[in-house]
């Protein structure tokens, strides 16, 4: 994010499981339904399998779970569909699962940032209201997801 110190940007809080992520609103491309399926079975514990967005088949991600955690796809999860940034052209979107309905948010240029710990695919922890939230490592995820051969 580049810092202006008049500018605003609107940010989307992403419900997970356990936590909140906050992304920038470029960052995402849809929101759409979660599609049920059957998990791949030989990969990764992140990975959930293959969905269908605009013709395209994408990796689906759960975010919980590629920072150790469990699992969790709860009854109200939606998937988000996000750019990757890392200008691949096997990788132009991830799929992640989410646990209800983003929120947008206005963030001024000065996040406060938390201390608390993180994962390995989050680069710092801040407030947004009463919330804490975290700022993902996308490009991170992008490459654990070409490493693992699932582009």
């Amino acid at each position: 994010m580049h810092e202006h110190s008049t500018s605003s940007l609107t940010g989307l809080m992403l419900p997970l499981a356990d936590r909140y992520l906050l992304l920038p609103n470029v960052a995402v491309a849809e929101l759409i339904d979660y599609q049920r399926g059957e998990p791949a079975s030989d990969a990764p514990p992140w990975y959930l399998r293959q969905v269908t967005w605009r013709n395209q088949q994408l990796p689906l991600i759960s975010f919980e779970a590629a920072c150790g955690g469990p699992l969790a796809v709860g009854d109200r999860a939606r998937i988000v569909v996000l750019n990757a940034l890392g200008g691949r052209p096997e990788l132009k979107f991830i799929a992640l699962v989410i646990q209800g309905i983003p929120r947008s948010y206005k963030l001024d240029s000065q996040l406060s940032f938390v201390d608390v710990p993180l994962c390995r695919f989050e680069k710092a922890a801040v407030q947004v209201g009463e919330w804490v939230a975290r700022v993902p490592d996308l490009l991170g995820l992008e490459q654990l997801v070409l490493e693992s051969g699932l582009a």
